[in-house]
């Protein structure tokens, strides 16, 4: 591979707005001059590109290696005014002439989409001057490519005497794609292989010749890859959890709507005693007494009321304590009108009543 310093002269004149080449002119130019400018980086690890704008004959960016600095300056080139390409081709050569190492050959490279307005005579000692000092010069034209053929032809061919082949000039019509027109130009061709430099023997630009790129995009589409999987996975679960739990909501509503209507069935379906035996019909009068009567089967409170035969049974001792009691018995017939309490037939009866009631203590004990 050459050894080569290669400073990039772009068109940034009004013309650069047309929209004959997709999607501008401008926009062509930003792609084609990146693909020079990685093609010329890549032939050699030591070549250098730099950067110039030919409407205000302004160097962007020096000699370097960065491609994104270069890339980075050219998108902040803004169309104005007319481009002066003598005096741009002047400057570029000037800034040839101070890079680092006096082995690279130079070459300049030209972006021309604008009508060429010069001297001519100037022009042509511009080239001879160029020849001279053997500095090579690619121009793309482009866009006015019928008007400025004649002129950038003739520079061209005094920059290659009768038998060189270092400059090119390549003309471009519209609305072909600048890029695909460069690659398989002449100015494209390496000097031994007759291929693309920086490019692969199919003429394709592809990620092997940017490792780090490539490294980069293999990254970013293996975690896009892993995102997507867990975000899948996510929703796949979220599916499964909610379709577990709808069929067993449904089946609980079944169990239970099968269960109160057994119960139901039951209750209304009669015995059939015709079937059953002496025990069975007694055991069964047993639990519909129980039931009736507030058995296990009723509330607390049902449960806590007392039955008829409790209340009459509680009574009865009730009776029984008050007629045992003197105290009690002494003061109702207190109370009953003719009745003298202090007569001994009343106090012989209370006697009696005392005695009585002591023997039963004892009796109890």
């Amino acid at each position: 591979m050459v050894l080569e310093s290669t400073m990039i002269c772009v068109d940034n004149s009004d013309y650069m707005r047309n929209a004959d080449f997709v999607p501008s002119r401008l926009q062509s130019q930003f792609d084609a001059v990146n693909m020079v400018t990685r093609a010329k980086i890549r032939s050699h690890p030591e070549n250098n590109v730099g950067l110039l704008s030919m409407a205000d004959n302004r160097v962007l960016v020096t000699l370097t290696t960065d491609t994104g600095k270069i890339m980075s300056k050219l998108h902040q080139c803004k169309p104005n005014g007319a481009i002066d390409l003598v005096r741009g081709i002047k400057v570029a050569n000037l800034a040839l002439k101070h890079r680092q190492s006096k082995s690279h050959k130079p070459r300049i490279v030209i972006f021309v989409a604008s009508p060429v307005k010069l001297d001519q005579a100037e022009f042509i000692k511009l080239a001879k001057r160029l020849r001279k000092e053997k500095i090579n010069v690619d121009i793309v034209n482009f866009g006015e490519e019928e008007s400025n053929n004649a002129v950038l032809t003739e520079f061209v061919n005094i920059l290659n005497g009768n038998e060189g082949t270092s400059s090119h000039l390549v003309s471009i019509s519209a609305p072909s794609s600048l890029s695909d027109a460069l690659l398989s130009s002449p100015m494209f061709q390496g000097e031994d292989s007759g291929m693309p430099s920086g490019f692969g023997g199919d003429l394709q630009y592809g990620m092997e010749d940017d490792p780090e790129l490539a490294m980069a995009l293999r990254i970013s589409m293996e975690e896009s890859r892993m995102r997507q999987e867990a975000d899948s996975k996510k929703t796949s679960e979220k599916m499964e959890t909610d379709a577990g739990q709808q069929p067993g909501e449904e089946d609980l509503l079944q169990q239970a709507l099968a269960l109160s209507l057994s119960q139901q069935d039951d209750k209304n379906k009669a015995p059939d005693f015709s079937s059953m035996t002496e025990e069975e019909q007694l055991n069964y009068a047993l639990q519909m007494s129980m039931a009736s009567s507030g058995g296990p089967s009723t509330s607390n409170a049902a449960s806590d009321k007392p039955t008829p035969v409790d209340t009459e049974m509680k009574e009865e001792e009730d009776y029984d304590k008050a007629m045992n009691d003197p105290e009690f018995l002494q003061r109702v017939i207190s109370s009953l009108p003719g009745v003298d309490p202090n007569s001994e037939a009343v106090r012989s009866a209370f006697e009696n009543l005392k005695q009585d009631k002591n023997k039963d203590k004892e009796e109890k004990k």
